[in-house]
Order: structure tokens, then sequence, then C-alpha cells
């Protein structure tokens, strides 16, 4: 039996250019976005009978658990991989955003992420080698101004993803995020940004989809994507707190 992959935010960019991977790759798609006709047509490109979709809102529990069961029923009651890459950006001055719209971002990417990984725990344990994959971002390194909320939110994943690392060993889960800057994607095209000039869209979603196939095989917990981002780790990691605050201010333009 094919194994089986769970793609939350499915229907376009990255969580689109994954599931043409791993069906590549022989894994059997389950595709799920509040999009369904970019669901239609992702299933379309990738087989009818070689892939499923199914409507998916993740900041409502009962949509996660329906669409849980939903692809439970064609692959054996299991998930081999979860790759939790539904989000939302919104980008500006912290305060000229809206409450609002900072709770819809909190909702989506921090709420969607714990509830999901939640109810799919008993599908995961269903799998012989079971894996989470969150999609955290290269703003969990270092608090990026105009995205305040965005990054906020990615330090989350980033949180709970090293913390299950560790905590769902006992499981013999493998719990792993992929951390990307800029990438050339509808959520990136929609809410653009002048630090977006600045550091440069120089990524493509079928390169994050490779970098998220590598984690699959691996025991992580952070896959960061591209060099540049490997090397602002590095020295943010490296620098004392105040120069490496400088340094990012300079690098980031304010």
């Amino acid at each position: 039996m094919k194994k089986a992959i769970f793609i939350t935010g499915a229907a376009s960019g990255i969580g689109r250019a994954t599931a043409r991977l791993f069906a590549k790759q022989g894994f059997y798609p389950g595709l799920f976005d509040l999009d369904e006709s970019g669901l239609e047509e992702v299933h379309r490109t990738i087989g009818e009978d070689r892939a499923c979709h199914h409507h998916l809102d993740v900041t409502e529990p009962d949509s996660i658990r329906k669409a849980l069961a939903f692809f439970a029923d064609r692959t054996g009651g299991r998930i081999d991989v979860l790759f939790n890459c539904a989000g939302i950006l919104r980008t500006g001055d912290f305060e000229r955003l809206s409450l609002e719209t900072h709770l819809q971002v909190v909702d989506v990417n921090v709420r969607g992420v714990l509830s999901c990984c939640h109810l799919a725990l008993p599908y995961l344990q269903a799998s012989e080698d079971p894996c989470v994959i969150n999609a955290c971002s290269a703003s969990a390194l270092y608090g990026l101004p105009g995205f305040a909320s965005y990054s906020a939110s990615k330090f989350f994943v980033r949180g709970l993803t090293e913390a299950l690392n560790i905590e769902w060993q006992r499981h013999g889960i493998r719990v792993v995020d992929v951390m990307p800057s800029f990438v050339s994607t509808p959520l990136v095209w929609d809410n653009h940004h002048p630090m977006m000039d600045r550091l440069g869209v120089n990524l493509g979603p079928e390169a994050v989809a490779q970098v998220v196939a590598k984690a699959a095989r691996g025991s992580g917990p952070h896959y960061l994507v591209s060099t540049k981002i490997k090397l602002l780790s590095a020295v943010l990691g490296w620098l004392p707190q105040r120069p490496g605050r400088e340094l990012y201010k300079r690098l980031v333009g304010y």
C-alpha cells in the first residue's frame, strides 16, 4: 500500500508543489484547503485515482476531524506524513493592521497547526514510520518588522516543532519543520511589503517542496531552505544579542 501524506493548504503554492512531488515519489496525497476549485485543479494534474481532496478549514476542529476521517477511509486508517502547510500572511506596521487581522493570522497559523497535530495523532500512530512536517519560516529566526503577528506565529510553530520533536519520540513520530524565506507564491504576491524587494523573493515552491521531501526522511528538527538563510541563522546564533539585533536591522532596512 502506498504511503499517505495529508497536506493542508494544498490548493496552491508550496502545498500544491509538495502534493505533486510526493505523488511522483509514489505517495498517495490527500489535498485539503478552503479553495475547492484549486483543489480540484491540483487533483486533476496528479490523477483522479492517485489522490483525493476535501474541503478543510484549519480554524475549525470539526472540519479537521471530518477531513482526517475522509482521508483515513482511503488509507486504511493511517497517515504516514502530515504536512501542516496552510497559512496566511498579512503585512504592515503593527498598529495599522486591525486587531481582527492579527487574530486571523493567529487563528490559521497557530491554532490551525496545533489543532491538526493534536487531532491527527491517532492516525499517525497507525503508521509504521510517521512524520509531521510543519511549514515554518525564516521569520522565526528573528522577529521580522512589518510582519509582527506572522513572524510571531512562526515562532510558535518553531517552538511546537521543537517540543514535539522530543515529546513524540515516545510515539515513534518524527516532528520537523521547514524554514524558507520569501517564496514566489500567491501568499507573497498578494501581501507585498517593501522588505520583499530588499531581501528578494528568490525561492520557488518546487524548491521548498524538495526540502519538504528531505525533511520527511530526516529527524530534524529544522530544515532551512537556501544558503542565505542557513548563513543568517548561524550568524544570529553566534553573535551576542545587541550586535545581532543591529546587524539584523541593517539587513532588513530598519
